[in-house]
């Protein structure tokens, strides 16, 4: 399989502006990171960049990098639109967007805020991923669907990469599962124990033989919070300081991945061996280690895996 690492910024208020945040995007290009990726809040309580806008100026700040979205929400957006603005994002950076969706927070104030129904989110979300699917594909969509209704609609330019964009799905729940089996190209989790993603993926693979479907052997990945330190306890520390989730009954420390390079990397190995190959490196420390971190990370354990080294 073909192991990447990829990373996605801390919680961050960016308090540098602009100027931070694209110091941080050449960081990632110059090391030698596989993928950026930024998550998606519609409402916050503190700086939260839109991943749509923010990696249309990705793709034009860098020439290698590749980038994504850790995850999308479809539901809170119009598919058409969003399907022209991926397509676009990914025309102009020459192939280089990962799409990975998912349902959202639970905050009700957001799909209120986007003029939805919470309660709608996933029927929102199944049917968008087929209507955008052929909006990539096909030349003349015509969709009667529950929520959205096309009449002989062109999205162009297409997506560069080919045959058309993957649609990567998020989420760790049985439902979540499912959708990945029915409608997903690949299927990125956070906070989960390794165990837990080779369960997924069993299910998953069990599922696409009912579903007559097929998903690449390299297409499961984890987001896994991370911080790099001589010291385990001062990175599990950093972690549970820095905005990461916390799961009920279930010790931090089997779903980050925390401690020197050689700790990290044997978490890597050990999700590696549960059919895993690809990650995405949370950063939770506080903004003014970001570049450190990074820089850190990329060093021990990001380049020596996305070149093959170790």
């Amino acid at each position: 399989m073909s192991i990447k690492i990829g990373v996605a910024p801390g919680n961050w208020a960016w308090k540098g502006g602009g100027q931070f945040f694209f110091r941080f995007v050449d960081s990632c290009e110059e090391l030698g990171w596989d993928s950026l990726w930024l998550s998606d809040r519609l409402i916050s309580l503190q700086p939260t960049l839109e991943p749509v806008t923010t990696l249309a100026s990705v793709a034009a700040r860098t020439k290698r990098i590749k980038f994504g979205t850790s995850v999308l929400v479809p539901a809170l957006r119009n598919p058409t639109v969003l399907a022209k603005e991926l397509a676009t994002v990914d025309f102009l950076s020459g192939g280089r967007l990962l799409p990975a969706i998912g349902l959202g927070s639970q905050d009700y104030r957001e799909y209120q805020a986007a003029g939805v129904k919470r309660s709608e989110r996933t029927e929102r979300t199944e049917e968008a991923i087929g209507l955008m699917r052929r909006l990539w594909t096909e030349e003349s969509v015509t969709h009667h669907g529950h929520f959205y209704t096309l009449n002989n609609v062109t999205v162009k330019p297409k997506p560069l990469f080919q045959p058309t964009l993957p649609i990567w799905i998020g989420g760790r729940t049985k439902q979540a599962v499912q959708r990945v089996a029915r409608l997903g190209d690949g299927w990125l989790a956070s906070s989960i124990t390794s165990d837990e993603a080779a369960a997924g993926i069993s299910s998953i693979k069990h599922m696409l033989k009912e579903e007559g479907r097929h998903i690449e052997k390299d297409h499961y990945g984890v987001l896994l919070a991370c911080y790099i330190s001589k010291s385990r306890e001062k990175a599990l520390a950093a972690i549970q300081s820095h905005g990461v989730p916390l799961r009920e009954n279930l010790p931090l420390e089997h779903y980050v991945a925390a401690g020197s390079g050689e700790d990290i990397l044997r978490v890597i190995k050990r999700y590696q061996e549960n059919g895993i190959s690809k990650f995405v490196l949370r950063l939770a420390c506080a903004e003014n280690e970001g570049l450190e971190q990074l820089q850190l990370l990329a060093e021990m354990v990001a380049v020596p895996i996305n070149t093959n080294v170790i």
